[in-house]
């Protein structure tokens, strides 16, 4: 059984940290991306106020443009080193949304782009990274796998890798969240934001603290993969299992080597969150603020919503709600099942398993894994292929391998 937090006292008189973005590296990259992402809102809930006794604020990353906040992080990247990248382009490994915001970012800079993504991502992820014009490959059973892997076909193929969190520019890019917060709302006194790898936290965390150091910043992490919570109790990065959750965007099974020493210097808590507090959370998005939010997104209200982060009375909470990219048919099982718990339906609702084995993203059921193949947003763009079925197209890769190819829907 995990501990449910950690908490420590944030000392702003801190050693500088080696190859990290300072808030002067932030302030850049928010020039740098200014015209080619869109300035989030940040929203007043009247709803959430009123339940918690604070004065509680959303910034919606999930109008981001391509769903979440990855295509900050993504296009400072690929904008401060575009003179250096060839013409096989970029390549990244995702568990979605990084996907989407790197081939945003390639598109806008008019270069060619490439996915690695675990055989269990969400349809709906790998989907959109296909319309936004990536070619996207299935290969590893964890993030790590996927990372493992592209760093090999960057290498052999002389691709620009961008990944996901460990990264100066990526990091500097989502960072330019917390400038917008602090803009917005200059008296916050408490930013809650989801972790995974923890380059969305770190550059929060050093832009809030930049600006404002008596600001708190709270991590949240899904309990089923509490890497971040592990690695701050073991003093760092720690590899720990992983279980399903719903929360899938923020399942990395291991904290970055670049964001670990900021989540411990900088971050005042990292909590962890139950399943069934954020299907909990999606649902009052949904109903009570019109939101989509993925299980990533809503983690953060999760926390505050079941009491695991404590809400002073009067004070002024940004939460994070860092992405919307869900998979229809989960959202359709998490409004059943709220339905049901709230006697507005009297079927059964889904059941954990059903969950597991049924809903698209879920990891692989016991009828076997999802074939590693590579997917091409481009219809005909490889020499050589033939169509096996319709949408389906195959090519030898060097050294006789065979592997598939599936054109997005127009």
């Amino acid at each position: 059984m995990y501990p449910l937090a950690y908490r420590h006292a944030y000392a702003p008189a801190h050693p500088p940290l080696l190859h990290m973005p300072t808030l002067t590296d932030i302030r850049e990259a928010a020039g740098r991306i200014r015209d080619r992402v869109i300035r989030t809102p940040l929203v007043y809930s009247p709803t959430f106020s009123s339940t918690t006794g604070a004065e509680v604020y959303l910034k919606l990353e999930c109008m981001q443009k391509g769903g979440s906040f990855k295509v900050r992080g993504a296009m400072n990247r690929v904008l401060s080193c575009r003179d250096g990248i060839g013409s096989a382009g970029v390549i990244a490994a995702s568990a979605g949304n990084h996907a989407q915001g790197v081939a945003l970012a390639a598109r806008l800079a008019g270069v060619r782009a490439t996915i690695v993504m675990p055989e269990w991502v969400s349809i709906a992820k790998e989907e959109a990274a296909l319309g936004y014009g990536a070619s996207v490959v299935l290969s590893g059973t964890s993030l790590a796998e996927s990372i493992s892997i592209a760093k090999e076909m960057s290498a052999r193929e002389g691709m620009t890798f961008i990944h996901p969190y460990d990264d100066e520019a990526v990091i500097a890019g989502q960072g330019t969240i917390g400038i917008e917060i602090l803009e917005d709302l200059p008296g916050v006194d408490t930013i809650v934001v989801p972790v995974g790898g923890g380059g969305l936290i770190a550059g929060i965390a050093v832009a809030a603290k930049g600006i404002r150091p008596e600001a708190r910043v709270i991590g949240v992490q899904a309990g089923a993969c509490p890497s971040a919570l592990e690695a701050l109790m073991a003093g760092q990065p720690v590899r720990v299992p992983e279980e399903y959750t719903v929360a899938d965007g923020i399942r990395v099974r291991q904290t970055g080597e670049l964001t670990f020493p900021v989540i411990r210097d900088r971050v005042d808590e990292v909590v962890t969150v139950p399943e069934e507090a954020v299907m909990d959370a999606m649902l009052e998005l949904l109903e009570r603020k019109k939101v989509v939010a993925e299980g990533a997104g809503a983690v953060g209200l999760a926390a505050l919503l079941a009491g695991i982060i404590p809400a002073a009375p009067g004070s002024r909470i940004v939460i994070v709600i860092s992405g919307g990219n869900v998979d229809t048919a989960l959202l359709e099982r998490i409004i059943r099942r709220g339905r049901f718990r709230s006697g507005r339906i009297h079927s059964s609702p889904c059941s954990s398993r059903m969950f597991r084995d049924r809903c698209p993203g879920s990891l692989p059921s016991s009828h076997g894994k999802r074939p590693i193949s590579s997917m091409s947003s481009r219809p005909g763009a490889n020499p050589g292929t033939r169509s096996t079925s319709p949408g389906l197209r195959s090519r030898s890769r060097p050294g006789g391998r065979t592997i598939s190819h599936r054109s997005a829907r127009p």
